[in-house]
This record gives C-alpha cells, structure tokens and sequence, in this order.
C-alpha cells in the first residue's frame, strides 16, 4: 500500500514539473555559427532568452573565441580583464545563461570583435505558465465528470501525495 501511495505522489509530482517551460539551446548565429561580418545584434532582436537557457558558439577555434566582458569592454571590443573565458578550445562552447541579467559576449582573437562578433543579451525570468480557461459562474451548472476532477480530484490528489511524502519522511526519520 505504502508503495503505491509513494508512486502515486510521484506520478503526481512529474505530471506538476511537466509544466515548467524547457530550457532552450540557442546556435548563436543558427546555421552561420559564431564568424564575423555577421550582425549578431539583428540575429538575437527577436529571441527571448530566458533563465537556465544555452547559448551554443561554432566557431574556428585556432581563429576566435568566447569571452564574457563588461557592457563597457563590449561596446570598445576590449578584451582584456574578461569576465569569464567560455573557450574550452574545440570550437564549440556553450554559456549556461543561469542569472537574470545582461551578458556581453566578445571574440577576443583575431580582431573578431571588430568584425561583428559581439553579441549581448538579456536573460530574462521564464514567463508564467498558460492561465487556466476561467470556469462560467451559473446557476444551473451540470455536473460534469471532467470538471469534477479538475476542481476537486487534482488538488486532493496533490494534498493527499504530500500527505504521504510527509508521512514517509516521518516513519524514516
């Protein structure tokens, strides 16, 4: 009993963290990858990126590179006093964005900067999930097996599974 109890609440569980948005893995530049002469500003002007999001850099790793600067170093293409240095020397790096915040990234070789590869962004918060359809307020509401359990099976079930959770830490305890 004990175990289905716990699978359930797991079941329960999963089906509440299926909801949060994915975190996405963006190809800075998308099929023209990381090289200059390439308006990175146009390429990222209609992208969210939002929290726990990748930026994935392609690049010619004996040519170029990833740096994080300040907004600063950014605008001058200085690349000195780096923030973080996200080349791991393949050619293909990522950047977990994982702060809400502006990240300024530069090519700090082979005067890539100059030629356009600089790229700054705001990582942002993921936005609220999809608000339920709101319910009709009618006296002669019907009962109907689907509403039923949205309105009252679903929440006992997610009480009842952190009930049961609670109560096994308690006994292990």
């Amino acid at each position: 009993m004990a175990r289905v109890a716990v699978l359930v609440a797991a079941a329960v569980l999963a089906f509440l963290a299926a909801t949060e948005v994915a975190a996405k893995k963006w190809t800075v530049g998308d099929n023209k990858f990381w090289n200059p002469n390439i308006n990175y500003t146009i390429w990222a002007q209609d992208k969210h990126f939002y929290l726990d999001d990748w930026l994935y850099f392609v690049y010619e790793r004996n040519q170029y590179n990833v740096i994080e600067v300040n907004e600063t170093n950014y605008i001058s293409c200085n690349p000195n006093n780096p923030i973080a240095n996200w080349s791991r020397g393949a050619g293909r790096d990522l950047v977990h964005l994982n702060v809400t915040r502006h990240y300024y990234l530069i090519s700090g070789n082979g005067g890539g900067c100059y030629g356009g590869m600089k790229l700054a962004v705001l990582v942002e918060k993921p936005p609220p999930p999809p608000a339920a359809a709101p319910i009709k307020n009618s006296a002669t509401r019907t009962f109907t097996p689907s509403g039923f359990a949205y309105q009252f099976v679903i929440p006992v079930a997610v009480f009842a599974a952190v009930g049961i959770m609670w109560d096994a830490v308690l006994r292990l305890w």
